[in-house]
């Protein structure tokens, strides 16, 4: 436990129980995981743990010292008590807010969490010593290659990634905002050839031939949209665990209400996120999905595909799992393998050492075999 921890819970228990707990370091740390999916849950706070009722009366306790909780999700339609936030913040249990869909839409931060400067200031300061470029650099080919890699799985036609390395190396300026725009035109190219031949891959009922990011009407396109919104969660989470500044890119530009950094690190994960959702949607049937009328503009509307609700919660059950199983990647201290999650969080810390000159260079690590 670090020492910020030992902060927080000897203020929690002061404030609660009017004593502060002894052997704070020697305390054993496990990870859980608390998911309120259905309407009508509660989560309190009792003496020393969290309390979860379900809307039949059901009742669990998560000990706050002998399962160290590590984040919470809580879905429209349920309850959560102010002390339960409070003990959040306290214990620095990340707390998630999704809409019915599973979309996440806010988050509880504790106020230290915007207490490392240096790392920030080192983060400002790429932006013109040469770094920026580089990291914008090593997300374009860490991209690419991930593609490669889900290319290859299925026995798709594959990047010349030699051909695209080489562009990407061959992109020779000082200026990030020009770096930015051929970095992008090199990354765009890759990306329609890749899925392109990703997509003959689901079944022609279902089929569509043409990636759609933002408001797209098809209900593959929707349930990838889905999926990165996931990871655009786990990405900003770990990006603030490394007192980076999420709103502050290099490769995409800083624009209001663009989590630039985010939408950086979430590149060189895309490729887990779309084989994932490949499996998954090649036993789907068009009946599997269901339209929703929606506003297109102010003065329009228009109707888009959606995968069922049914199927919406089984996805997004499986896809905490997905981020929860072991790969063969090893850990930065000690270990072979580690989850998809501490991976990226792993990836976040290491961009965090390289701003501050801790490290000499930084490589986004991709999985050899997927």
């Amino acid at each position: 436990m670090c020492a910020l921890q030992q902060r927080r819970v000897a203020t929690f228990f002061n404030r609660c129980y009017g004593a502060t707990p002894r052997r704070l370091v020697q305390m054993k740390t496990r990870t859980a995981k608390i998911f309120l999916d259905d309407n009508g849950s509660f989560l309190g706070r009792g003496k020393g743990c969290l309390v979860v009722r379900d809307r039949n009366g059901k009742v669990e306790k998560y000990p706050l010292f002998e399962n160290q909780i590590g984040e919470i999700h809580v879905r429209i339609g349920n309850s959560v008590s102010s002390a339960a936030l409070a003990t959040c913040a306290f214990w620095g249990i990340d707390f998630l807010i999704l809409t019915q869909r599973g979309n996440p839409v806010a988050y509880l931060r504790s106020l230290d969490d915007d207490s490392h400067v240096k790392t920030r200031i080192a983060q400002y300061e790429a932006l013109k010593n040469g770094k920026g470029i580089s990291i914008a650099k090593q997300i374009v080919s860490a991209k690419i290659e991930g593609q490669n890699h889900v290319l290859k799985k299925y026995g798709l036609r594959q990047h010349d990634l030699m051909q695209f390395k080489s562009k990407i190396a061959g992109v020779e300026t000082d200026n990030l905002k020009v770096a930015r725009n051929r970095l992008l035109t090199i990354e765009g190219h890759a990306s329609e050839h890749y899925f392109g031949q990703v997509f003959q891959l689901l079944p022609t009922a279902i089929g569509i031939e043409k990636r759609r990011t933002f408001k797209a009407f098809d209900g593959i396109n929707n349930t990838l949209n889905l999926a990165y919104t996931v990871l655009k969660w786990k990405v900003h989470r770990a990006i603030i665990s490394a007192k980076l500044e999420p709103y502050l890119g290099f490769l995409h530009s800083e624009q209001f209400g663009k989590p630039s950094l985010v939408c950086d690190l979430m590149e060189p994960y895309r490729y887990l996120l779309d084989d994932f959702i490949i499996q998954y949607c090649m036993n789907l049937k068009k009946k599997d999905f269901m339209m929703q009328r929606e506003d297109y503009s102010s003065n329009r509307k228009g109707e888009r595909q959606y995968l069922s609700k049914p199927l919406a919660n089984d996805m997004m059950k499986r896809l905490n799992s997905f981020f929860e199983s072991m790969i063969e990647m090893p850990r930065v201290r000690h270990g072979n393998k580690q989850t998809v999650e501490t991976l990226i969080n792993e990836e976040a810390l290491l961009l965090a050492k390289y701003l501050r000159d801790k490290k000499p260079s930084w490589h986004p690590r991709i999985l050899v075999s997927i």
